[in-house]
């Protein structure tokens, strides 16, 4: 009997001790999934890519910034798509997997991934044995660090260092445009490169320089010569602009003669214009890349070439001097010849305008109901505030300007009021229409006293963003208001409004839908004041020492004269800033801009979309803010 009661007692006792070891394993598993979580939750927020292996070589787990360097997720790798590892690289890595494994960690690894569309990228890899109590299961974590642009910079920089140095070494022009062109062909591994120069006498393209494995070749190139219409480089030419084609199959049929004269085919091919002073001498073109196709960063670095190139091709020399002073005359005639065409077109079409409208009213009145002639009156009523608009400009100016220019200026508006009232009184022969233009004109040329009172400029901006706000509610912007409360200022509210308003106008047009808009009042030595900063198109860097020069604008005259105002890219006469100016000196302000063009639309002739949904640049609103945009600052100074 004791017996079996202590039989019983012993199995009571070994239930009990596995129920223990049972209760231990599960609060192990659970610390394990804890534990695992936490390290992942710390993985999926590396700023790094960052993948595990199983201890058998297989891919466990690819962080957000895997995915968003190399594209592939792990899904891709699942399903065998994923082309990470190049082949040629295949036997190296399983080395370093291996000597991972055997040595716990691997510190420095310089290799090369492939991303999902094909691109090979420079990276660093670093790596670590993990256990199964860090991650759940035991493996292998590996960082990886893009280095693609880093080695490209300073490949770049060694290649235009190298090419520099080498130029007195080539004073014959053959030889350096064939050192050039071997050191292209090397650098952008390529089946060959040419410095194509244009003929202007003959409308020709000739190849002075040329890098191909093959001397007869070589030889036989630098003898074509081929009309300009025949190569893909005329359009460079044409344009300034580089052009990048990986696709050169639909070439064929253009370009036959090219592809007979040379002897092969061009697969693809990256060309970048040769510029020397103010016109385009030529061509550097690379073609039929080894491996992959050719990417921006070839065509960066061939652009670099290209200036060192133009350099050494021209043979004349002018002073920095003389050549900044011939750009200056050329952008201030520029600027004269703009002034009067503005001019003339402001005061012209509005008139034009008025007189048919004026003539389908008479037309219509006699026999039609009102709804049938009301949006012609309704038209005419528009240009005659776009008249008023300007001469309110003129006259604002022209009381800061000297004699001549107030006169001349005076003079023209003179002329379109005369015509005006004829028009009316010869056409209409309504007397009472006639009164109201003459009393309309009159409160344009009226000169008002503008006496200076104490403003808060906080309150006084706040109220102006209300008022104006209806203007441009058709537009989807963001206005951000950042306003301090600093002592008064001393100034006529009418000028303070104008200068106020036409800023705002001028970023409210200048700015793209979903854009936003930076209103600030600041207070700071030696006085306070206001900015307006604008996240939009910017303004060309030759274009900014005239923007307070008067009567000058970015855009042709049709671009303004179709649009209402407040939408995008309506421009403006270039009064607005005039007067601005013009302003500060007689009421004591300084003003000045300072901007960044739009990085997307460098050149004059390029264009905004207007919407930044709609730009093909722009995956989300930031790209666009960071891209340009224009900062005008007005401040005073408080009298101590």
């Amino acid at each position: 009997m004791m017996t079996q009661k202590a039989t019983y007692e012993q199995l009571e006792q070994q239930v009990e001790d596995l129920t223990r070891q049972v209760a231990a394993l599960e609060q192990n598993e659970v610390s394990l999934k804890e534990s695992a979580k936490r390290y992942r939750t710390l993985l999926d927020f590396a700023p790094y890519p960052v993948a595990t292996f199983t201890l058998k070589g297989g891919i466990s787990y690819l962080n957000p910034s895997f995915t968003k360097v190399f594209g592939w997720t792990l899904e891709d790798i699942k399903e065998g798509r994923a082309r990470f590892v190049p082949p040629e690289l295949g036997p190296e890595t399983s080395e370093k997997l291996k000597e991972l494994f055997e040595q716990r960690t691997l510190t420095r690894y310089v290799t090369r991934r492939m991303t999902k569309d094909g691109r090979l990228l420079d990276v660093i890899a670093r790596g670590a044995v993990f256990s199964e109590s860090e991650m759940g299961v035991p493996g292998e974590l590996v960082i990886f660090r893009d280095i693609t642009r880093e080695k490209r910079i300073a490949r770049n920089n060694e290649a235009l260092l190298r090419i520099s140095t080498a130029l007195p070494e080539y004073p014959d022009l053959e030889e350096l445009l064939d050192y050039i062109t071997s050191e292209i062909k090397r650098l952008l591994s390529t089946q060959g490169a040419l410095v194509i120069l244009l003929d202007e006498e003959r409308k020709e393209f000739f190849f002075p320089g040329v890098a191909d494995d093959d001397k007869a070749t070589k030889k036989r190139v630098k003898e074509i010569r081929l009309p300009v219409d025949s190569l893909a480089s005329a359009e460079v030419v044409k344009t300034g602009k580089p052009l990048i084609v990986n696709d050169a199959y639909k070439d064929s049929a253009r370009y036959v003669e090219r592809d007979h004269e040379f002897g092969y085919s061009f697969d693809n091919y990256v060309l970048v214009p040769i510029q020397s002073h103010d016109r385009i001498i030529g061509v550097l073109a690379a073609f039929n890349k080894s491996q992959g196709l050719f990417e921006d960063s070839d065509m960066e670095l061939l652009g670099m070439i290209a200036g060192t190139v133009g350099l050494s091709i021209e043979n004349a020399r002018f002073s920095d001097e003389l050549k900044q002073s011939h750009k200056e005359l050329q952008s201030l005639d520029r600027a004269k010849t703009k002034a009067i065409n503005h001019l003339s077109h402001e005061l012209r079409t509005p008139v034009s305008v008025f007189s048919g409208t004026l003539q389908i009213l008479e037309k219509k009145l006699q026999t039609l109901p009102d709804d049938s002639w009301k949006r012609s009156m309704d038209r005419a009523q528009r240009n005659v505030e776009r008249i008023k608009d300007l001469q309110e400009k003129v006259r604002d100016i022209i009381l800061g300007e000297e004699s001549e220019t107030r006169q001349r200026l005076s003079f023209l508006v003179d002329e379109c009021a005369d015509l005006l009232e004829d028009i009316i009184e010869t056409q209409t022969g309504r007397t009472e229409l006639l009164d109201k233009v003459r009393t309309r004109i009159r409160d344009m040329f009226e000169t008002k006293n503008a006496e200076p009172r104490e403003i808060f400029l906080d309150e006084f901006i706040r109220h102006g963003l209300e008022k104006m706000g209806p203007e441009f509610a058709h537009r989807n912007l963001q206005i951000e208001q950042f306003l301090e409360t600093p002592p008064p200022v001393m100034i006529p509210a009418e000028p303070l409004e104008k200068v106020f308003s036409g800023l705002i106008k001028n970023a409210v047009e200048n700015t793209p839908d979903q854009g936003k808009i930076q209103v600030t009042v600041f207070n700071r030595e030696p006085g306070p004041g206001f900015s307006v900063r604008d996240y939009g198109v910017g303004i060309l860097g030759d274009d900014q020492a005239r923007i307070f020069k008067g009567f000058f604008t970015t855009q042709g005259t049709a671009a303004y004269s179709s649009k209402k105002p407040f939408d995008f890219n309506a421009g403006g006469r270039g009064a607005d800033l005039l007067r601005m100016k013009i302003f500060s000196e007689k009421y004591h302000f300084s003003i000045h801009a300072s901007s960044k063009r739009c990085g997307f639309i460098p050149g004059r002739d390029d264009i905004c979309p207007g919407n930044i949904d709609d730009c093909s640049f722009c995956r989300e609103k930031s790209d666009c803010y960071q891209s340009g945009g224009s900062v005008f600052t007005v401040e005073f100074q408080l009298k101590r």
